[in-house]
């Protein structure tokens, strides 16, 4: 069983302040809204204590009407009755106005802070998006989200209510009654209250391995969804189901303990207000008898009792909700909390962009200080000038792309673009210099017109129609059935690994940008289509600054310059004729890569 030790626990009540008080900004800008709701909030309770006096005042006017002329005894009555009904409806009117009121402040920050959320997620750096699992951060953020609104809801609706009742209830009973009523009616109460802490708090550590226990499960169902075709090719569905039929056999048994502990919390609040109940009226009934009190002060009190354990009743379950949701609110309050790796320097100011020239002046980087990635690279590139970048896998290849939109800073060195050094300007300005068409592109969940258009959504529809015609796509998008309008699928699965290339191509060309960069750009096409686009491709460089990163080298001939790496360092450079004639590594790998496409005829 999960323990949680009491320096944790006061830990999560300063975590639970503290996220408290993270919701103020967004209640501040609807606070008018918020006062009138407590207003009217107040003056429906006004109402409600003010329904058990008057029916009090009934029964002592039926009682003293049994002596009394029938003319006087029917008046009076009638009176009160009316005045009885005008309470129940006021307080009606004012708990409905408030419901309406609150609402736009309720919904206004729950789209506040899922908006604020979503913000902070495109700001955290690559590091965190490539650690991440998808389905368990859906999961908290909805949970989190949804948080606000529940603690806002039971705030106003619930907790604030019980406690105004309680203040005029302790008014009226200490103005009107002998101290003892006072004394058993609130000593239950805390009693009742101090039991349903107690035992929630303990039970909120069934709760919390809960949340765990779902993420995670969701999580692995998310996961293997997102791999269904890998695990269909390996027959794993049933692994699949047992990984997640585990964890949700430790989610069931931690929920049933969870349930069979709010039996007991629930048998004991029961038992609390029973034993409070029966000794408020046995004093009620000796002040009867002994003359000191009415039949309506018995039913008073009686009332006044049962109007505040009604809703106590309901605050057991409001305390366990309010606890549930800020445990789930500080997971998104934590992500919020979360400085982004990749920051831009205090007033820094949007690149300059004159001609496009870049430059990686001696720029070594690691993932981990133990495995170097670069080392000492450096090298320029002209304005206009094509150059390309080739290598085996790991040597380095793919994460300069990485550098040069600065998903990652660089541990030493510099990149430069027109001598500015890209960690003195903003990252905004910085990627809406470059486009790139990486080596494995992801599409949106919606038409391949959106996704095209993603480039530059401000681009008009002739414009968006000549960069798929540029990327030869357009052809191939005008002969499916829904043509423009057809969805691709999550993650563009619905359409094959060259055509989400030439999309990606089609976006970078819109986009129009100084500097080119093409990651592995025709990796997934055929040999016919890399030949129609490898021009396509000389085009859109030719008056751009363009860096091309490949493995193939029959896709880089005509660069004017060639760099190959190898364990992170350049080691040979130079145009494709020339690397041929030097016999080196360039050489070997070309020739290598000839042979394998000889083989390719022969083997099919």
């Amino acid at each position: 069983m999960i323990r949680i030790n009491a320096t944790e626990r006061i830990h999560n009540d300063r975590r639970d302040w503290h996220n408290l008080r993270g919701m103020l900004p967004f209640l501040w800008e609807f606070r008018g809204r918020a006062l009138f709701a407590l207003a009217c909030l107040v003056l429906a309770k006004l109402a409600s204590v003010g329904v058990p006096l008057v029916l009090k005042d009934i029964i002592d006017a039926f009682e003293g009407g049994q002596t009394e002329p029938a003319r006087q005894a029917l008046a009076l009555p009638v009176g009160l009755l009316m005045a009885y009904g005008a309470l129940k409806l006021s307080g009606s009117l004012f708990n409905e106005l408030r419901d309406v009121v609150f609402a736009r402040v309720r919904f206004r920050a729950m789209r506040r802070l899922s908006t604020r959320v979503l913000a902070h997620l495109h700001r955290l750096s690559l590091r965190y998006h490539l650690e991440r699992q998808s389905g368990a951060i859906s999961r908290d953020l909805e949970r989190g989200t949804r948080s606000v609104s529940t603690i806002l809801n039971y705030m106003v609706f619930s907790v604030i209510p019980v406690f105004v009742e309680f203040t005029l209830v302790a008014v009226v009973l200490l103005a009107k009654y002998e101290l003892v009523f006072t004394l058993v009616t609130f000593g239950t109460v805390l009693v009742y209250v101090a039991f349903t802490f107690a035992i929630t708090e303990w039970r909120m550590d069934y709760r919390r391995r809960m949340n765990v226990l779902d993420s995670q499960a969701n999580s692995q169902a998310f996961d293997s969804l997102l791999n269904y075709e890998t695990v269909k090719y390996f027959g794993n569905e049933r692994m699949e189901l047992e990984r997640y039929d585990n964890t949700l056999t430790e989610w069931e048994d931690v929920a049933v303990k969870s349930q069979s502990s709010m039996s007991l919390l629930n048998f004991g609040q029961g038992s609390i207000i029973a034993v409070g109940v029966t000794a408020i009226m046995f004093f009620a009934a000796q002040g009867v008898v002994a003359g000191r009190m009415s039949i309506g002060d018995l039913v008073l009190v009686n009332a006044f009792m049962l109007q505040l354990f009604i809703p106590l009743g309901f605050l057991g379950i409001v305390y366990r909700q309010i606890k549930y949701a800020l445990a789930d609110m500080d997971l998104v309050f934590k992500l919020l909390e979360r400085e982004p790796e990749i920051q831009d320097a205090p007033g820094a100011p949007a690149l300059i962009l004159r001609q496009g020239r870049l430059r990686f002046d001696g720029v070594s980087f690691h993932y981990q200080p133990e495995r170097p990635i670069l080392r000492d690279v450096d090298f320029r590139i002209e304005p206009g000038e094509k150059v390309a970048v080739v290598g085996h896998s790991g040597a380095g290849k793919s994460t300069l792309a990485r550098l040069l939109f600065r998903s990652y800073e660089v541990n030493a060195g510099r990149i430069l673009i027109d001598d500015q050094d890209i960690r003195d300007v903003t990252q905004q300005s910085l990627r809406g210099a470059i486009g790139i068409v990486p080596q494995d592109t992801v599409l949106f969940n919606d038409s391949i017109y959106y996704n095209l258009a993603y480039g530059r959504p401000d681009a008009s529809r002739e414009e968006v129609e000549r960069a798929a015609e540029l990327a030869h796509i357009r052809a191939f998008v005008e002969s499916l059935p829904d043509g423009w309008d057809t969805v691709v699928g999550e993650r563009g699965l619905k359409l094959s690994g060259g055509e989400k290339q030439r999309v990606a191509i089609a976006r970078a060309i819109l986009k129009r940008p100084r500097i080119m960069l093409f990651d592995e750009a025709t990796s997934s096409l055929d040999s016919k289509t890399e030949q129609a686009i490898q021009q396509t491709l000389a085009e859109v460089a030719e008056d751009h600054t363009t860096l091309v990163i490949a493995h193939r080298l029959s896709t880089v001939v005509d660069a004017q310059r060639i760099l190959v790496m190898e364990s992170g360092r350049i080691i040979e450079q130079g145009e494709h004729r020339r690397l041929l004639a030097d016999g080196g590594v360039y050489a070997a790998m070309w020739e290598l890569q000839q042979r394998e496409r000889e083989q390719v005829p022969s083997a099919s």
